[in-house]
Order: C-alpha cells, then structure tokens, then sequence
C-alpha cells in the first residue's frame, strides 16, 4: 500500500518540484533568499518597462514647431523622426476657420506619408499633424512672419475675445484617417501701444498664428481662456492622446519609462 506521504512525494515530483533534504536545513535557509534578492513589484516593473520600447509601434511628427515636438514630450512621447513638409498654406476666401486648419493639417499628413512611404523604416509608422490659426469673427490671423502683420494682429486682438483653432491628424499604420477640431476662445486685455511696440521688439511674435505665443511674453496679455490651453500653444494633448490611444499606440505604457525602479 502506498502511504500518503509517499503519495504526495510522488505528486510532487510529476509537477517538478523538489522538497528540500532535510539532511541540509542550510540549503532550505538557501533558497529563499534568492527569491528576495529582487522584490517580485520590481522585478514586475522591470518586464512592464522594457515592453513599451521594445513593442512600441512607431511615430512620425510631421512638424518642424519645437512648441509641438515639447507638447509631445510634456506627454512621454518621443517621436521617432520628424518629417515637416512645404505645403501652400493659402487660404481660400470665405473659407471658414474650421475647414482651413483641417483641409491644411490633413495635407500635411499626406505629404509627409509620401516622405516615409519609400523608407521601410517608417513606412509603416502613426504619422501625426497639426494645424493651429487665430480668428476673429471670419476673419483669419495665420502666423506672423512680418512685424506689420504682428502688430496688426496685436492691435485687432487687443481688449477682444477671439478663437483659436488647431487641427490634427492622424494616419494609421494602415492608412485610416483620424481629425479632430479643436476650439478655445481666449480673451486680452486692452493693450497699450508701448506694450504692443515693446513685444514686437522682443521677436517672441515671429512665426506665430496670431502674432503671440501664450507660453511666453504674451501669456501677460490673457484675461480669460475657456477650453485646452496647450491648443492655443499648438497641439491640443487631450485630444492627441485620446486618438493615438484609441488606435493602439500605448501612450499611457510609456509613462511607466519615468518611474524609477528601487533596487536592493
């Protein structure tokens, strides 16, 4: 007859577990230890870490505005390559706001995905987008490259709530598209001429829609903003997160690369 000690030796054995010789308690003492030299929480935090990296699908920016590439960063996405394209940024008469920061965010997209479409390393990449003008009423303040066009914009905006518009877009690995519109409005305070004159001076203006950066000197101009601040930077985040997430890109895994794993 088979005891049921035996029987539970037995058992053990076809699972590959060894019971430890209690002839060497020393070695029973042992073992343990070597479970503990890395406490399983990180050893768990190691693994979750190398996935994003080793897993992640690749990003192209196609964006030359190191406001954006920031933005991005801000958010633990570190783009893989950027791929700005020259497009004709004209705007069409009486074409509305919302329909010229799309219409241009979207052909940046595609010629940035006739970039890549030729390089196997990114040919299969998310390729992302944006567009950002100023309006008041119909009328559209694109970006500043000339002071008069600065100081135009500074003194129409002064004391008066105008809109901010960006667009994005998104192109996904298998080429579906993705758009989002996104509106703030945002309100300045009735600006002297020596302000407006001293803030030309400063240059903070030049390549700006609008004539202003809000990160900057011009952030002392507002008095109310209702809706995404960072849309009126240039890239609204909680959209842009909400649609790379919602296409598989692991946004919110990525932050896991800034914890810090405490070791023994």
């Amino acid at each position: 007859m088979i005891s049921l000690k035996d029987g539970s030796l037995t058992a053990l054995s076809k699972l590959g577990l060894r019971r430890a010789d209690p002839a060497k308690p020393e070695q029973a003492r042992a073992e343990p230890k070597k479970a503990r030299a890395l406490p399983p929480p990180a050893r768990a935090a190691q693994r979750t870490n190398a996935a994003p990296s080793a897993f992640r699908p690749k990003l192209v920016l196609a964006s030359a505005s190191p406001r954006r590439l920031q933005l991005l960063e801000q958010v633990g996405i570190t783009p893989d390559a950027l791929r700005p394209a020259t497009i004709d940024e004209s705007v069409t008469k009486g074409e509305v706001p919302r329909h010229i920061v799309r219409r241009l965010a979207r052909a940046k997209c595609e010629a940035a995905r006739k970039l890549i479409r030729a390089d196997k390393d990114y040919a299969k990449a998310f390729v992302l987008a944006a567009d950002t003008v100023v309006a008041v009423g119909r009328r559209v303040l694109g970006k500043a490259e000339l002071e008069h066009e600065a100081g135009d914009a500074l003194r129409m905006l002064r004391g008066r709530a105008h809109r901010v518009h960006t667009a994005i877009c998104l192109l996904t690995p298998d080429d579906r598209w993705r758009e989002r519109v996104v509106e703030t409005r945002v309100r300045f305070r009735n600006l002297s001429n020596e302000e407006i004159g001293n803030y030309l001076a400063s240059g903070e203006w030049k390549g700006k829609a609008g004539g202003y950066a809000i990160q900057g000197i011009a952030g002392s101009f507002v008095v109310k903003l209702v809706g995404s601040y960072t849309n009126v930077v240039g890239l609204p985040l909680t959209e842009v997160v909400s649609l790379l997430q919602g296409e598989g890109f692991p946004v919110s895994h990525l932050w896991l690369s800034k914890a810090e794993v405490e070791t023994e």
